[in-house]
């Protein structure tokens, strides 16, 4: 797509499970390469900066397997690569081009690495400085300072240049060190590391030092200044290692709890976590958010007083997750600067210079330095505003969250997010997507009415109770009684069904009109009223809440589904409204009818659902009731529109 429209957002709630952390990936990757032995690595993130790591790992001599849709099994060489001449492309990738650059050079081949524009746009002058202390060969193959590189076997024994330390420049970028630390192991001599200048990011290096040692190469650390890699080490396999949810991915979801009320739970970090980002959260309950962390989550909520608070902070430590905040000083209550930041100026972009030119668009007062920012938010939003991502992935990601200011924002070539997130924007409309949800006992026309709302607004359609259908439906076809709760629930887990259009498939098969046969309406309301049977359904609901909005019909859409939908409304018409308009659907459809039959069968299903255990119905304190007796369904469409544009004022 050239752009993504994201709708004026307003609540904002629900949990996210955020993708492997990319820094955490692609070390491990590396690191798996070089060890001897074969490594299970699991919740691997798949995304563009991994593919090229594992492109350029199979062009080296790595053995690789996929294992799973997230699991790959790294067959390591045990040291230098194999493989002795290369011309590897890697993309925008910082996380692979700086370390593989130091792990070939030491691997004593003939290799040139080069990369997208932007990437011969980044730095790389202090990394190959310090390698040439050392005696490596690396070559510059266009710009001095900059990418592509070609690297040659050393003419000098490496071995006998680590008698004295390395010295290198820590404060233009922690990949650097990392590069270095990571390959050294390779030369299997003793070698120290002093730093020259302040090192940034150092949370990053706490993540090298950590996932080296899984390895089994220790290293001593002098308080940020010198490194110290005891001889004799080598890379040896774990066995099976995981990767963390990636924490920078995670400012994203935590901020829009903080900006939209919440609450947004991110799961796959929490306390225990490696990366440095998780501090993102504390600067958030800074600004006034409300934070909960546990061992492997973090959840976000707006503060008691519903307005951010402005903040001035060093933010070193956490560069990618600044961005973030950018952004989130869009909805404090002051001026707010984010300070010693000057890494962002060699990212994927100038990101001061991006940051501030996009802020502007929205309203914001931006001032910039060196390596600070200073933002005043709007005091009212612009609308429409075109935001440029300048091939930046967190450039898209972290604007996202200005459409919380109630005003419509186009992100221009969103697919850049596939760098570090490939379904980010998926990911986002699943807790911000505006969800209009509609209950109501059977026959009250809500499926009617809802799926005529979604048409009318653009959105897309959720029928809750054909889920509930097709699960009866697929369960008396496997024979399995409706009242065996456990195995309802493994044919609900395992419903094998698919929506195209108006048609619904159950195994490939067109079930549209089958679904909707008395008896599997009855044996659909059985099935609804066993916990495990909902509980198993109620995921593959949530997951049809995307951009631009859900309308969403059934019996707990609002209580239980989506219970922080911005609009919620009960349908309701009389028992006997209700079996008048069942009685005349069989009569077209040229099927068999009685009226006291099915007045009592609505009247027995009215009970059952209202006296369920587990979500029974009921109008919610915050929903909107439109008793449709007297209506027609142009007229209940018209009801349900007004309340809708009451609550959503963006909507026209």
């Amino acid at each position: 797509m050239e752009h993504f429209d994201l709708p004026p957002l307003g609540r904002v709630a629900g949990n996210v499970s955020l993708p492997g952390s990319k820094s955490i990936s692609n070390r491990l990757l590396l690191l798996a390469a070089l060890a001897e032995g074969s490594t299970e690595i699991r919740d691997l993130l798949d995304s563009d900066d991994t593919r090229v790591m594992l492109a350029a790992l199979a062009a080296l001599g790595v053995g690789l397997e996929k294992t799973a849709a997230h699991a790959w099994r790294v067959r390591g060489v045990g040291g230098p690569f194999p493989v002795k001449q290369g011309d590897l492309f890697l993309g925008n990738a910082g996380t692979a081009f700086r370390p593989l650059t130091a792990a070939l050079a030491l691997s004593g081949g003939h290799y040139k690495l080069s990369g997208v524009p932007r990437m011969h746009e980044r730095p790389i002058g202090d990394l190959v400085d310090g390698l040439r202390q050392i005696g490596c060969d690396v070559r510059y193959a266009a710009n001095e300072g900059f990418p592509p590189l070609a690297i040659l076997p050393a003419a000098v024994s490496l071995a006998a240049q680590l008698s004295s330390p390395l010295r290198v420049r820590g404060d233009v970028s922690s990949q650097f060190l990392t590069a270095l630390l990571m390959a050294l192991p390779l030369t299997g001599r003793p070698a120290v590391v002093e730093m020259t200048t302040e090192l940034i990011s150092k949370p990053y290096i706490e993540i090298t030092l950590n996932l080296m040692a899984r390895f089994g190469v220790t290293v001593q650390r002098e308080d940020w200044r010198r490194f110290t890699i005891p001889g004799g080490q080598r890379y040896s396999s774990p066995g099976t290692v995981h990767v963390e949810g990636d924490a920078s991915g995670a400012s994203y979801f935590l901020a829009a709890g903080a900006i939209g009320g919440g609450p947004v739970r991110v799961e796959g970090v929490g306390r225990d976590s490696i990366q440095g980002d998780v501090k993102f959260a504390d600067a958030l309950a800074t600004m006034g958010a409300r934070i909960e962390m546990g061992d492997n989550f973090i959840e976000a909520c707006a503060p008691a007083s519903g307005k951010l608070r402005t903040f001035d902070l060093d933010l070193n430590h956490i560069p990618d997750a600044a961005m973030t905040l950018a952004v989130a000083a869009l909805f404090a209550d002051g001026p707010c600067k984010l300070r010693n930041i000057a890494s962002w100026r060699v990212k994927e972009t100038d990101r001061i210079a991006a940051m501030a030119t996009e802020l502007r668009k929205l309203g914001a007062t931006v001032e910039e330095g060196p390596d600070w920012l200073g933002v005043s938010p709007p005091l009212t939003f612009q609308a429409n505003a075109a935001i440029d991502t300048y091939d930046d992935h967190r450039m898209a990601m972290c604007f996202s969250l200005a459409a919380l200011g109630g005003v419509p924002v186009r992100i221009n070539d969103p697919r850049c997010v596939t760098k570090t997130f490939p379904d980010y924007f998926e990911r986002f409309g699943s807790i911000a997507a505006p969800v209009i949800a509609i209950d109501g006992p059977s026959a009250s026309g809500k499926g009617t009415v809802a799926q005529r709302v979604a048409t009318t607004l653009g959105y897309h359609f959720l029928d809750s109770g054909a889920l509930y259908r097709l699960t009866a439906l697929a369960a008396m076809r496997a024979g399995v009684a409706l009242d065996d709760e456990s195995a309802v629930a493994a044919v609900a887990t395992a419903l094998p069904a698919t929506f195209e259009g108006e048609r619904i498939l159950l195994a490939g098969d067109d079930v549209t009109e089958a679904i909707r046969a008395e008896d599997v309406g009855v044996g659909a309301s059985k099935v609804a009223v066993l916990p495990v049977v909902r509980w198993a359904l109620l995921e593959r609901q949530r997951a049809y809440r995307r951009f631009p909005g859900l309308v969403a019909d059934g019996r707990d859409m609002g209580s239980v589904v989506f219970p922080g939908a911005p609009v919620k409304v009960f349908l309701t018409a009389s028992a006997e409204a209700r079996a008048q308009r069942r009685h005349k659907q069989l009569i077209e459809k040229g099927m068999a009818a009685n009226m006291r039959t099915l007045l009592q069968d609505l009247q027995e299903r009215d009970a059952r659902d209202a006296a369920r255990a587990v979500a029974p119905l009921r109008q919610e304190d915050d929903a909107a009731l439109v008793d449709t007796t007297p209506m027609s369904i142009d007229e209940a469409v018209a009801a349900v529109l007004d309340i809708v544009r009451g609550r959503l004022p963006f909507i026209n």
